[in-house]
């Protein structure tokens, strides 16, 4: 019998996702950790939270690859039950002038955010339409809501990503479904490792509260979305970013 609610994240191995993933398991979740790459992060991330008394367990898988993430999703209902919350937060980062960018560059970011996204929702939706339950946190970035020079494939992935959120709101919110948003500005993350302490700084300069975000803060935003108490709350974009985008 299914003892904890079962909480599927993609991009967990690092970063926001991994943060996410403890926060989820800290409230009771059972967690499944979805990642591409770094096994030995995602095998940490799990020790982490079977050492708090949790449960667990990471799977590889090519978000790109609907029949593997199909697959990958059933194996995870079997060890957890029914998905009770998605949260989709795998992503890569490009970086450059856009007569630069490469159509490879390019269709990889849109492949990993975009179609990582409808195939991991094609995956678990039909779990929740039958229950008539569950919640969907997508998670974009405040690029995605204002663009940003030299990462255009990244602000039109994470734009697309906007729009599904509020498309597919609208089209399950009727059967006790619920989608949000969460789009980040500047994170204290892997991603933004590139930048130097001077473009830091600059940032932090425009930004009201003076400093960048953790991956802990945006966890705790996405946790909120999923949780009950944002139970008449669908469609909608959270963006803790400080006061950067107002």
């Amino acid at each position: 019998m299914k003892t904890r609610r079962h909480a599927l994240i993609t991009g967990s191995s690092r970063g926001i996702g991994a943060e996410t993933a403890r926060l989820f398991a800290r409230n009771g979740y059972a967690v499944s950790v979805i990642y591409r790459k770094n096994s030995y992060l995602a095998d940490q991330v799990v020790s982490d939270i079977r050492r708090l008394g949790g449960e667990a367990v990471s799977y590889r898988v090519d978000l790109v690859d609907f029949h593997a993430v199909k697959s990958v999703a059933s194996q995870a209902m079997l060890e957890f039950g029914a998905v009770d919350v998605l949260v989709s937060n795998a992503g890569i980062s490009n970086f450059g002038l856009f007569q630069d960018v490469t159509p490879e560059a390019f269709r990889e970011t849109i492949d990993t955010h975009i179609t990582g996204l409808f195939n991991v929702t094609q995956a678990i939706l039909p779990g929740m339409l039958s229950r008539k339950v569950g919640s969907i946190v997508t998670v974009s970035s405040i690029w995605g809501m204002t663009g940003a020079s030299c990462e255009v494939a990244y602000s039109t992935a994470k734009a697309g990503i906007v729009g599904f959120t509020k498309a597919l709101a609208k089209e399950v919110g009727p059967s006790g479904i619920r989608v949000n948003c969460v789009a980040p500005g500047l994170i204290d993350t892997d991603m933004n490792s590139r930048l130097s302490v001077k473009e830091i700084q600059d940032i932090c300069d425009e930004t009201p509260l003076g400093r960048i975000g953790s991956a802990a803060e945006v966890a705790e935003a996405i946790y909120f979305l999923a949780s009950d108490q944002a139970d008449f709350i669908t469609g909608q974009v959270l963006s803790p970013n400080g006061g950067l985008l107002i």
